[in-house]
């Protein structure tokens, strides 16, 4: 198959994910905004199609399907408080948008030579971005979702119930130089370039993310209450928000905890992955157990490298393309498995689930590297560089599978939780 058809064939499955999504919602659901933090799901819907004109159509030499959307759609114009105040396309007007820009574009990439350089970018690598956009647009659509007060969505296949491997709980990483980032990878974005090379000294990290039911021992020993384990930022966030448990998390009249997934509660299963926990919790759990957060360079070190041939993986496993066999991706099952679901995709130190399941915080905040150069525009990373926003590795089961990559840099505000979060801890020796 060649390349035209791969990308044809891969923006045809992102959209055809992105539409199931929201088919089965009503009007209503897809025009209310139902949290201050997400958009109106329709104004996601057609902003994935505003995008693609821009950039397959526009960008590539193509006239606009309709440039009067761009102020609208534009995510850096309005912030998400103020989206549902203006002038959105209709559900049925928005699907139209979207199909008539696909079409015009799938036109445009008949015509197009992929490997005609555009700047620091070849053709190739718009489209790959387009593709990306719209993936991460569906998990966002899906966090949209879990705040959503109705049960929208039936309980998808229970995770796999293996048994929890009795292994050590950390693994040792033994120090040495190691290049970050990528030099090589099609899909990855400015921010994961240029790869460098930089020392690791010997550190400790957990073999498997934090679990529910270690993050519970943290909550009944009064974690939420001693301000001890919380840096200053985060105990006014627990204080000013009154919290005290992951978001989702409610007690039933028994006093058990329970957690709301998508519309349905259900009981906590103590040995899935921590999700919904914001930097601030995840940094405190770690003072607690006298760790903290491994820094990126250290998450990315376990994750990809094989120290006996001194080389880089694309995915902890290897360079292989993930599959169900290997990472909980492209949300088949509408949550985290169980840690030690997968013992033949572990990293080449033996670390497990690093791709998939839960996106992890790192002690990072999210910074250019050396040599960084902006590309294809400055809004993707640069804007966003700084202290206000603290890094993410590794997707979670929301996360699409040409998205979830060892290199990959996912950012947010360090008292977000809405989205797919988890983490692991690390130690110095």
């Amino acid at each position: 198959m060649g390349l035209k058809q791969t990308i044809a064939n891969q923006l045809e499955l992102v959209r055809k994910n992105s539409l199931s999504l929201l088919d089965p919602l009503d009007n209503f659901q897809l025009t209310t905004q139902h949290s201050p933090l997400m958009s109106p799901l329709v104004w996601d819907l057609a902003h994935v199609g505003n995008y693609e004109d821009l950039w397959l159509l526009r960008e590539l030499g193509s006239t606009a399907y309709d440039p009067s959307y761009d102020d609208i759609y534009d995510a850096f114009s309005h912030p998400r408080s103020q989206r549902p105040s203006l002038d959105l396309l209709s559900p049925e007007k928005a699907r139209i948008y979207i199909s008539e820009i696909r079409k015009r574009a799938l036109d445009v990439l008949d015509k197009t030579s992929l490997d005609q350089p555009k700047g620091s970018v070849d053709n190739s690598f718009i489209y790959r971005l387009v593709i990306q956009h719209e993936h991460q647009h569906d998990e966002t659509i899906l966090a949209t979702l879990q705040l959503m007060k109705d049960p929208l969505l039936s309980p998808k296949p229970a995770p796999l119930l293996n048994k929890v491997p009795t292994q050590d709980k950390e693994t040792l990483i033994p120090g040495g130089y190691f290049r970050m980032g990528t030099d090589i990878d099609p899909w990855a974005y400015d921010n994961e370039r240029p790869s460098y090379e930089v020392f690791v000294e010997d550190f400790f990290m957990d073999t498997f993310p934090v679990t529910n039911g270690e993050f519970l021992n943290f909550m009944l020993d009064q974690g939420y209450s001693n301000p001890q384990y919380w840096t200053d930022k985060g105990w006014e966030w627990v204080q000013s928000g009154n919290i005290k448990s992951p978001l989702f998390w409610s007690q039933d009249s028994k006093g058990s905890w329970i957690r709301n997934r998508f519309g349905w509660e259900e009981a906590i299963d103590p040995q899935e992955p921590v999700q919904h926990v914001s930097w601030y919790e995840a940094d405190a759990f770690a003072r607690w157990t006298n760790k903290r957060l491994p820094t990126e360079v250290e998450w990315e070190k376990a994750a990809s490298w094989d120290p006996k041939s001194n080389s880089k993986a694309r995915f902890p496993w290897g360079n292989a393309d993930p599959d169900d066999s290997k990472a909980n991706l492209n949300h088949l099952r509408f949550g985290p498995t169980r840690i030690g679901t997968y013992p033949n995709s572990v990293s080449k130190y033996g670390i497990h689930q690093m791709i998939g399941d839960v996106w992890e915080w790192v002690g990072n905040n999210f910074t250019p590297y050396p040599g960084y150069q902006s590309f294809p525009y400055d809004e993707y990373s640069k804007v966003f560089f700084g202290s206000d926003y603290k890094v993410l590795k590794g997707g979670s089961w929301a996360s699409s599978s040409q998205v979830a990559r060892n290199t990959f840099r996912n950012w947010d505000f360090p008292q977000r939780r809405q989205i797919f979060s988890g983490f692991r801890c690390a130690r110095s020796i």
